[in-house]
């Protein structure tokens, strides 16, 4: 009796994991034709910090790349940033296993991070902004023509909201965009997939995973504290995420308030029917949702 209770709990992870595998694939896959990320005879460089997301994503890119319709090449980066206690051979050994050509980055920047950020302070922003200097300009001595990023679809939603929260503006995380130095093109092809998906994806691929020093324990991290409020939402109310998400691609400029993007001041009837125009009398509380939610009612807080 245990050996078919084994056996078909064996039969259902294989079945789980291959449906994983393919709805990754196919999340990618058209996020890359949805935004012409790659094109024929491009050099994407994989910026490998050693976590889940950037694992998936070289793993991925490694099997789309078998079967991609035109041919592109990959290099895989990783910047060391001289972290204590950093295993450096770690990314090495697993890259030379996979056969993927690479280059590491030796890069001070923990220090001067730690020099200039005050105790207590959050060092992601220079930190951010010293690899980002450092990524591009690997990337011009390496050939690449696409830089590629493993940003994915909740990372996306919890910088918009950031971005609304405590930027004051409606601002997110692009799938493609060029860089602020204007040389190079940054792609996201992870832009559609949920984190839970690339967390079971690493537990499949036991990806040998680095924890970041630096600054992955600073708990009070504005990141952090909306991550948790969105994953808490989600809880309560599966598909918000996506709503979310699915929002930042249907934008009606008319019905926000940017004067600089729609042209508000000028604005005339024209005695022609708008289906797009403002129900100006109407109460309409909040469209239908794009996508059916299930609400459940949030336990009791614990005395």
């Amino acid at each position: 009796m245990n050996d078919m209770t084994d056996g078909a709990a064996a039969r259902k992870a294989a079945f789980e994991v291959n449906k994983l595998s393919k709805r990754l694939h196919r999340q990618v896959g058209q996020a890359i034709a949805d935004f012409n990320m790659v094109e024929a005879g491009d050099k994407v460089m994989v910026c490998l910090s050693g976590g889940k997301d950037s694992y998936a994503l070289l793993d991925i890119l490694l099997s789309l790349k078998q079967r991609a319709p035109v041919p592109f090449d990959i290099v895989a980066v990783n910047l060391d940033q001289k972290q204590p206690g950093f295993p450096a051979d770690v990314l090495p050994r697993y890259l030379e296993s996979r056969g993927v050509p690479f280059h590491i980055e030796n890069q001070d920047t923990y220090s001067i991070v730690k020099r200039l950020v005050p105790e207590g302070k959050t060092m992601c922003s220079l930190c951010s902004r010293l690899r980002r200097g450092i990524l591009y300009r690997v990337a011009g001595e390496l050939g690449a023509t696409k830089i590629a990023l493993g940003h994915h679809r909740d990372d996306r939603v919890v910088t918009m909201l950031m971005n609304m929260f405590f930027g004051s503006r409606l601002k997110g995380m692009p799938p493609k965009l060029v860089s602020d130095d204007g040389k190079n093109v940054v792609i996201r092809p992870l832009a559609y997939v949920a984190e839970t998906d690339l967390e079971k994806w690493a537990a499949h691929r036991q990806f040998p995973i680095i924890p970041c020093t630096l600054c992955g324990s600073q708990d009070n991290l504005q990141r952090v504290q909306v991550k948790k409020m969105v994953r808490e939402w989600e809880r309560q109310y599966p598909g918000r995420t996506d709503n979310m998400f699915t929002a930042m691609g249907n934008i009606t400029l008319s019905h926000l308030m940017d004067r600089n993007l729609y042209p508000f001041a000028t604005l005339k009837p024209t005695g022609v029917p708008d289906a797009g125009g403002d129900i100006a009398f109407d109460d309409e509380p909040c469209a239908p949702p794009a996508v059916p939610i299930t609400l459940h009612r949030a336990e009791p807080a614990e005395e």
